[in-house]
């Protein structure tokens, strides 16, 4: 592809050489490699070549530093060191794709050192960008965080940490060290052009080559892997990728920064539904908007003048309906009598023993897992980020402003802390600053906050002055269960004649335990809040099982029992539902994208179109999960197989042998959830996702339509016995939330 000049013997003993011309393949001397010595020959081929593989191993180090805040040596070592260890080759996945963005920057500058000193800038650059970050927020720098380029560049400055000047130090030295060293080189180097440019059309040609097919390459890896059955997806997991997206830091850590990154460029999130335009998404708003109008002929409440707290309670679930599996006693004897005196069932998950933040996605926004492409498995790490718009049930609350969320963990974890501030949480309470949770008791050697001090940090923020939408995150019953409790007196043994193992048995009666003190902690928040003068309804859930049961999860005809959690929705006292109890033919089961329309229908709310469609979708198919297998939720792909669907009974239904009515319902869902995450969102113009006006603003609008100069002008008219002030503000909410909706 370049010429090659062969050098005469003449020219080889008086050092005169083309300053453009190609490497030379004779033997080098090993003056070749004497810097000090000043010189017009260009370097032999074996010296660039092994420069080359130098600078393409600090630039994957560089990379790797900036996610290893603690002996960022050590973990780099460590990350070279499994190749040999675990038969894991990410270090090489990495090594390459960065050597073909340095390969096109060669070409491009066509001087080997100065593109040397200028990849390894950009390199460095961004190694402290994202050490920043990850210091400041424990995320790594993710593509949706490259939009301070077009928008505000000085958001980077919330990047930077406090106590940051050593970093600054030592990356000016490292960047003057490569200055000095590169230019040192380039002038000793006779080659002044890396590839003959004397007019040569072959030359030009073979230029473009060396930029268009590497390009190429990197753009196609990049496009394809996340996405299941790429070949570029294939190609990593050959290397040994292996994705966490629970942790962005964990997951470069794991499987490099470069390709952590790349992960999230291009997630496929859905295939376009064929009929897919705006003229269909009018028809969709229209239709839901008849139903939502009907519905709400008979429904005498409205959501936001109730407080809805919705529980996920980490891997809450009954451990007495796992098969082949006796407790020698109850451990959620309180839990099971609330369930029987209010709206209950049991919640089929997408997950078992993970996939926490799944559940809690399909809770907030409506939307299920079983619509999208297996590639996308974390919604909160590959959708969330790059989305404009995300309209969440907690934005009916006063467009957020009355919302808050607690979790008495990591606020990094599956991106919350920045999910959770796109989704308009006003506070989002975590064991990390600015917004600490107030309680972080544990009990005995546990390693979790306790469900009871998640649950009273949450209490003390109610106010009752005004309606709130709360949300609470559990964590006290999470992975692994290690014998955590004193004086814990269950006892687990197998019902199939196969005994169970020890670490088996182990982790059963020390979940069972955890279960026991969560039921305890439940009934008391729930007899505080009955002691509120404040209609309070409580969506609770767990979030799936806990992967202890090792015997169980070994029979695949326990899949459904294994991905069966339990839920109700409860009113305290002061609500106009207490006491309600759905019949259990419209109950029994459910999935956690239905929660905010079967609360609606619990406190006989009005309903917003979409909630109207949930409501008739959750009649025709009262469950729906992406496919389910019996192992700890693997953040790679969803698993493969026909996503599961339950009818009224918990029996699996076909899909394909339904009814016109549900298949419609089923396309209008594909198309809703289309719109939202992938299409142009033509529905956030159509008022899809609004609350219907509650009394207080149309007594705000008749206020506003009063002349001035009326009677009492200049203090605040009175308008069906209610201050219009109150209704006006209630009317600013409204406004702000349809404008954001």
């Amino acid at each position: 592809m370049t010429e090659v000049r062969e050098e005469t013997e003449m020219e080889a003993t008086t050092g005169d050489t083309a300053a453009d011309g190609v490497i030379d393949s004779s033997d080098v001397d090993i003056a070749d490699f004497d810097l000090r010595r000043p010189r017009t020959r260009p370097f032999g081929w074996r010296f660039y070549l092994v420069s080359f593989l130098m600078v393409d191993i600090v630039a994957v180090g560089l990379l790797q530093w900036s996610v290893w805040t603690v002996e960022p040596l050590r973990g780099f070592g460590g990350f070279i060191s499994k190749m040999w260890t675990s038969n894991e080759y990410q270090f090489l996945l990495n090594l390459l794709i960065l050597a073909v963005v340095y390969l096109i920057l060669i070409v491009l500058v066509n001087r080997f050192w100065i593109a040397s000193v200028v990849f390894l800038s950009i390199v460095g650059f961004c190694a402290v960008a994202d050490r920043f970050k990850v210091m400041v927020r424990y995320e790594t720098i993710k593509p949706s965080d490259l939009g301070f380029l077009k928008s505000d560049a000085g958001s980077m400055l919330g990047f930077i940490p406090t106590g940051s000047s050593r970093v600054f130090m030592d990356a000016a030295i490292f960047f003057l060290a490569m200055i000095v060293i590169g230019y040192s080189l380039h002038q000793r180097d006779g080659r002044r052009g890396f590839i003959d440019l004397h007019g040569r059309a072959k030359t030009a040609v073979a230029r473009v080559v060396l930029i268009v097919c590497p390009g190429l390459f990197l753009g196609l890896f990049t496009a394809g892997l996340a996405n299941t059955g790429s070949w570029s997806y294939n190609f990593a997991q050959t290397l040994g990728d292996s994705p966490k997206l629970w942790d962005s830091v964990i997951d470069a850590q794991a499987n490099g920064t470069l390709i952590g990154f790349q992960r999230f460029v291009n997630p496929k999130v859905m295939d376009e539904p064929a009929n897919y335009s705006e003229k269909t998404m009018a028809q969709v708003a229209k239709r839901y908007t008849q139903a939502a109008n009907e519905i709400n002929q008979t429904r005498e409440s409205n959501l936001e003048d109730s407080t809805v707290i919705m529980v996920l309670s980490e891997s809450f679930s009954d451990p007495t309906r796992v098969p082949g599996l006796a407790l020698n006693k109850d451990p959620m004897p309180n839990v099971r009598a609330i369930k029987s005196q209010t709206t209950s069932g049991l919640m089929l998950s997408a997950g078992y023993g993970g996939g926490t933040a799944n559940m809690e996605f399909m809770a907030l926004t409506g939307l299920s897992m079983a619509n999208f492409d297996a590639s996308l498995s974390s919604p909160y790490q590959q959708l969330i980020p790059k989305l404009g718009w995300t309209p969440t049930f907690n934005q009916l609350w006063n467009d957020g402003k009355d919302s808050e969320a607690f979790h008495p963990y990591e606020s990094s974890m599956y991106s919350r802390s920045s999910n959770y501030k796109k989704f308009k949480f006003r506070h989002f309470w975590t064991l990390n600053e600015p917004d600490v949770i107030a309680h972080q008791s544990k009990i005995d050697s546990s390693p979790y906050v306790k469900d009871s001090d998640a649950y009273q940090s949450l209490l003390e923020k109610i106010d009752t002055s005004k309606s709130q939408f709360l949300s609470v995150l559990t964590m006290q019953n999470h992975m692994s269960y290690d014998n955590w409790y004193s004086n814990n007196e269950f006892q687990a043994t197998s019902t199939t004649g196969d005994p169970l193992g020890l670490d088996e048995t182990t982790q059963i009666q020390t979940y069972a335990k955890g279960v026991e003190y969560t039921d305890e902690a439940t009934k008391a928040f729930l007899d505080q809040l009955d002691n509120i003068d404040k209609p309070i309804t409580v969506i609770f859930y767990g979030d799936h099982l806990p992967g202890a049961y090792a015997s169980a999860s070994e029979n695949t005809d326990n899949s459904v029992a294994l991905h069966e959690t339990d839920y109700f929705i409860w009113s305290n006292k002061a609500s106009g539902s207490h006491g309600t109890k759905l019949p259990d033919s419209t109950t029994a089961y459910t999935s956690p994208n239905y929660f905010m329309a079967q609360a609606a229908e619990h406190m006989n709310a009005k309903v917003s179109p979409y909630l109207a469609f949930l409501t008739q979708l959750h009649d025709k198919v009262p469950a729906m999960e992406p496919p389910v297998v019996n192992k700890i939720q693997s953040w790679s792909r969803i698993p493969d197989g026909q996503a599961l669907y339950l009818d009224k009974d918990g029996n699996r239904v076909d899909i394909t042998q339904a009814d016109k009515a549900t298949r419609q319902l089923l396309e209008d869902y594909r198309l809703i959830q289309y719109d939202i995450t992938a299409g142009k969102g033509y529905l956030k113009d159509l008022d899809f996702m609004s609350l219907p006006k509650t009394e207080a603003l149309e007594d705000a609008e008749e206020a506003a339509k009063l002349p001035v100069g009326t009677k009492n002008a200049g203090e605040v008219p009175m308008v069906n016995g209610k201050l219009a002030a109150a209704a006006a503000s209630q009317q600013e909410g409204q406004n702000t939330q349809n404008s954001a909706q």
